[in-house]
Protein backbone atom coordinates (compact mmCIF):
# COMPACT_ATOMS: atom_id res chain seq x y z
CA UNK A 1 0.00 0.00 0.00
CA UNK A 2 2.88 2.37 0.81
CA UNK A 3 6.27 2.43 -0.87
CA UNK A 4 8.96 4.89 0.19
CA UNK A 5 12.29 4.91 -1.59
CA UNK A 6 15.21 7.16 -0.72
CA UNK A 7 13.09 9.66 1.21
CA UNK A 8 15.03 12.69 2.46
CA UNK A 9 13.70 15.75 4.24
CA UNK A 10 15.92 18.75 4.87
CA UNK A 11 14.91 21.96 6.63
CA UNK A 12 16.74 25.25 6.43
CA UNK A 13 17.48 26.80 9.83
CA UNK A 14 19.05 30.10 8.90
CA UNK A 15 22.39 29.27 7.34
CA UNK A 16 22.23 25.69 8.61
CA UNK A 17 20.59 22.62 7.08
CA UNK A 18 18.80 20.10 9.28
CA UNK A 19 18.35 16.61 7.82
CA UNK A 20 15.16 15.31 9.44
CA UNK A 21 14.99 12.16 7.29
CA UNK A 22 17.94 10.44 5.62
CA UNK A 23 17.47 7.93 2.77
CA UNK A 24 14.41 6.25 4.27
CA UNK A 25 13.11 3.12 2.54
CA UNK A 26 9.85 1.66 3.84
CA UNK A 27 7.06 -0.62 2.63
CA UNK A 28 3.72 -0.93 4.39
CA UNK A 29 1.19 -3.52 3.31
CA UNK A 30 -2.56 -3.08 3.38
CA UNK A 31 -3.96 -4.21 6.72
CA UNK A 32 -0.80 -3.59 8.74
CA UNK A 33 -0.82 -2.29 12.33
CA UNK A 34 2.50 -0.47 12.69
CA UNK A 35 4.10 1.87 15.20
CA UNK A 36 6.54 4.62 14.28
CA UNK A 37 8.55 5.22 17.40
CA UNK A 38 11.69 6.97 18.56
CA UNK A 39 12.90 9.76 20.80
CA UNK A 40 12.06 13.41 20.27
CA UNK A 41 13.89 14.63 17.19
CA UNK A 42 14.25 11.15 15.70
CA UNK A 43 12.22 12.02 12.60
CA UNK A 44 9.05 10.08 13.36
CA UNK A 45 6.75 13.13 13.18
CA UNK A 46 8.37 14.25 9.92
CA UNK A 47 7.86 10.77 8.49
CA UNK A 48 4.23 10.78 9.63
CA UNK A 49 3.66 14.15 7.95
CA UNK A 50 5.02 12.77 4.70
CA UNK A 51 2.98 9.56 4.97
CA UNK A 52 -0.11 11.67 5.64
CA UNK A 53 0.57 14.02 2.70
CA UNK A 54 0.83 16.92 5.14
CA UNK A 55 4.37 17.56 3.87
CA UNK A 56 6.48 16.56 0.89
CA UNK A 57 9.97 15.05 0.86
CA UNK A 58 12.98 17.02 -0.32
CA UNK A 59 13.85 14.03 -2.48
CA UNK A 60 12.78 10.44 -2.95
CA UNK A 61 9.72 8.55 -4.15
CA UNK A 62 6.42 8.03 -2.32
CA UNK A 63 3.76 5.75 -3.79
CA UNK A 64 0.44 5.53 -1.91
CA UNK A 65 -2.07 2.93 -3.01
CA UNK A 66 -0.54 2.84 -6.48
CA UNK A 67 -0.36 6.61 -6.95
CA UNK A 68 2.87 8.63 -6.93
CA UNK A 69 2.27 11.47 -4.48
CA UNK A 70 5.71 13.02 -3.98
CA UNK A 71 5.80 16.33 -5.80
CA UNK A 72 2.03 16.85 -5.89
CA UNK A 73 0.74 20.38 -5.41
CA UNK A 74 -1.04 21.34 -2.20
CA UNK A 75 -4.56 21.12 -3.64
CA UNK A 76 -3.76 17.68 -5.03
CA UNK A 77 -2.34 16.55 -1.68
CA UNK A 78 -5.49 17.83 0.04
CA UNK A 79 -7.64 15.62 -2.18
CA UNK A 80 -5.46 12.59 -1.39
CA UNK A 81 -5.69 13.31 2.35
CA UNK A 82 -9.45 13.73 2.24
CA UNK A 83 -10.12 10.51 0.36
CA UNK A 84 -7.40 8.10 1.47
CA UNK A 85 -6.20 9.05 4.95
CA UNK A 86 -7.91 9.43 8.31
CA UNK A 87 -6.08 11.32 11.07
CA UNK A 88 -6.25 10.92 14.85
CA UNK A 89 -4.34 13.49 16.92
CA UNK A 90 -3.27 13.75 20.54
CA UNK A 91 -5.33 16.90 21.14
CA UNK A 92 -8.54 15.61 19.47
CA UNK A 93 -9.18 18.89 17.57
CA UNK A 94 -12.95 18.74 18.04
CA UNK A 95 -15.14 21.78 17.45
CA UNK A 96 -16.30 22.73 20.98
CA UNK A 97 -19.74 24.05 20.01
CA UNK A 98 -20.63 21.12 17.81
CA UNK A 99 -22.14 17.78 18.85
CA UNK A 100 -20.25 14.53 18.46
CA UNK A 101 -22.23 13.58 15.35
CA UNK A 102 -21.61 16.97 13.72
CA UNK A 103 -17.89 16.81 14.52
CA UNK A 104 -17.66 13.39 12.92
CA UNK A 105 -19.63 14.50 9.86
CA UNK A 106 -17.28 17.41 9.09
CA UNK A 107 -14.92 15.63 6.64
CA UNK A 108 -17.88 14.58 4.49
CA UNK A 109 -18.80 18.19 3.75
CA UNK A 110 -15.79 18.36 1.42
CA UNK A 111 -16.85 15.12 -0.25
CA UNK A 112 -20.21 16.50 -1.38
CA UNK A 113 -22.44 14.38 0.88
CA UNK A 114 -25.91 15.72 1.65
CA UNK A 115 -26.60 16.76 5.28
CA UNK A 116 -28.75 13.67 5.85
CA UNK A 117 -26.13 11.32 4.39
CA UNK A 118 -23.39 12.98 6.47
CA UNK A 119 -25.30 12.50 9.71
CA UNK A 120 -26.16 8.90 8.88
CA UNK A 121 -22.55 8.00 8.14
CA UNK A 122 -21.38 9.89 11.25
CA UNK A 123 -23.89 8.06 13.45
CA UNK A 124 -22.68 4.72 12.04
CA UNK A 125 -19.05 5.66 12.77
CA UNK A 126 -19.89 6.69 16.34
CA UNK A 127 -21.71 3.42 16.87
CA UNK A 128 -18.61 1.57 15.70
CA UNK A 129 -16.52 3.20 18.44
CA UNK A 130 -19.14 2.59 21.12
CA UNK A 131 -20.64 6.07 21.34
CA UNK A 132 -24.10 5.55 19.87
CA UNK A 133 -25.55 7.00 23.09
CA UNK A 134 -23.45 10.16 22.83
CA UNK A 135 -24.39 11.46 19.37
CA UNK A 136 -25.62 14.82 20.60
CA UNK A 137 -23.10 15.44 23.37
CA UNK A 138 -20.60 18.25 22.94
CA UNK A 139 -16.90 17.70 23.67
CA UNK A 140 -17.08 19.31 27.13
CA UNK A 141 -19.74 16.74 28.04
CA UNK A 142 -17.44 13.84 27.22
CA UNK A 143 -14.47 12.25 28.96
CA UNK A 144 -11.02 12.34 27.41
CA UNK A 145 -11.38 8.77 26.19
CA UNK A 146 -14.79 9.50 24.69
CA UNK A 147 -13.42 12.57 22.92
CA UNK A 148 -10.67 10.46 21.40
CA UNK A 149 -13.28 7.93 20.26
CA UNK A 150 -15.15 10.78 18.56
CA UNK A 151 -11.88 11.72 16.85
CA UNK A 152 -11.39 8.10 15.74
CA UNK A 153 -14.96 8.01 14.39
CA UNK A 154 -14.22 11.22 12.47
CA UNK A 155 -11.14 9.56 10.97
CA UNK A 156 -13.20 6.52 9.98
CA UNK A 157 -16.23 8.28 8.53
CA UNK A 158 -14.69 8.85 5.11
CA UNK A 159 -13.73 5.15 4.90
CA UNK A 160 -10.05 5.94 4.23
CA UNK A 161 -7.38 3.55 3.03
CA UNK A 162 -5.25 4.24 6.11
CA UNK A 163 -5.53 5.68 9.62
CA UNK A 164 -2.62 7.74 10.96
CA UNK A 165 -2.64 8.30 14.71
CA UNK A 166 -0.19 10.87 16.13
CA UNK A 167 0.44 10.24 19.85
CA UNK A 168 -3.24 9.22 20.20
CA UNK A 169 -2.92 8.33 23.89
CA UNK A 170 -0.73 11.27 24.93
CA UNK A 171 -3.51 13.08 26.81
CA UNK A 172 -5.12 9.98 28.31
CA UNK A 173 -4.61 8.08 31.56
CA UNK A 174 -3.06 4.63 31.27
CA UNK A 175 -6.33 2.71 31.54
CA UNK A 176 -8.04 4.80 28.86
CA UNK A 177 -4.92 4.54 26.69
CA UNK A 178 -5.18 0.75 26.86
CA UNK A 179 -8.84 0.96 25.81
CA UNK A 180 -7.99 3.13 22.81
CA UNK A 181 -5.23 0.77 21.70
CA UNK A 182 -7.62 -2.17 22.09
CA UNK A 183 -10.06 -0.32 19.81
CA UNK A 184 -7.28 0.18 17.26
CA UNK A 185 -6.53 -3.56 17.42
CA UNK A 186 -10.21 -4.31 16.75
CA UNK A 187 -10.24 -1.95 13.78
CA UNK A 188 -7.09 -3.58 12.43
CA UNK A 189 -8.65 -7.03 12.78
CA UNK A 190 -11.49 -5.74 10.57
CA UNK A 191 -9.01 -4.86 7.84
CA UNK A 192 -8.12 -1.22 8.60
CA UNK A 193 -4.51 -0.18 8.01
CA UNK A 194 -3.17 1.71 11.03
CA UNK A 195 0.06 3.59 11.67
CA UNK A 196 0.55 4.87 15.24
CA UNK A 197 3.22 7.46 16.00
CA UNK A 198 4.34 7.26 19.61
CA UNK A 199 7.39 7.81 21.81
CA UNK A 200 5.97 5.34 24.37
CA UNK A 201 7.35 1.78 24.05
CA UNK A 202 4.35 0.44 25.95
CA UNK A 203 1.94 1.87 23.38
CA UNK A 204 4.12 0.74 20.49
CA UNK A 205 4.06 -2.80 21.91
CA UNK A 206 0.35 -3.04 21.06
CA UNK A 207 1.17 -2.83 17.36
CA UNK A 208 2.11 -5.81 15.22
CA UNK A 209 5.11 -4.05 13.71
CA UNK A 210 7.47 -1.60 15.37
CA UNK A 211 9.54 0.79 13.24
CA UNK A 212 12.06 2.78 15.30
CA UNK A 213 13.81 5.89 14.03
CA UNK A 214 16.98 7.57 15.22
CA UNK A 215 18.54 10.70 13.70
CA UNK A 216 16.22 10.49 10.70
CA UNK A 217 16.94 6.86 9.84
CA UNK A 218 15.11 3.59 10.43
CA UNK A 219 17.32 1.65 12.82
CA UNK A 220 14.91 -1.12 13.73
CA UNK A 221 11.99 -2.79 11.97
CA UNK A 222 10.53 -5.54 14.12
CA UNK A 223 7.48 -7.54 13.16
CA UNK A 224 5.61 -9.75 15.57
CA UNK A 225 4.77 -13.17 14.22
CA UNK A 226 1.47 -14.85 15.06
CA UNK A 227 3.49 -17.79 16.31
CA UNK A 228 7.05 -17.92 17.50
CA UNK A 229 9.35 -15.08 18.50
CA UNK A 230 9.41 -11.66 16.89
CA UNK A 231 11.75 -11.24 13.94
CA UNK A 232 14.04 -8.22 13.93
CA UNK A 233 15.60 -6.60 10.90
CA UNK A 234 18.11 -3.80 11.38
CA UNK A 235 18.32 -1.01 8.79
CA UNK A 236 21.47 0.97 8.24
Amino acid sequence: MIELRGINKTYSLGADQCRALVDVDLDLQRGEFAALTGASGSGKSTLMNILGCLDTPSSGRYVLDGDVVDGLKEDQLARVRNRKIGFVFQNFYLMPRMSAVDNVAQPLIYRGFSPAARRQRAAEALKRVGLEQRLHHKPNELSGGQRQRVAIARALVGRPEMLLADEPTGNLDSRTAQEIMALFAELNSEGHTLVVVTHDPGIAAHCRRIIRLHDGQIVEDREKESSGPAVMAAHT
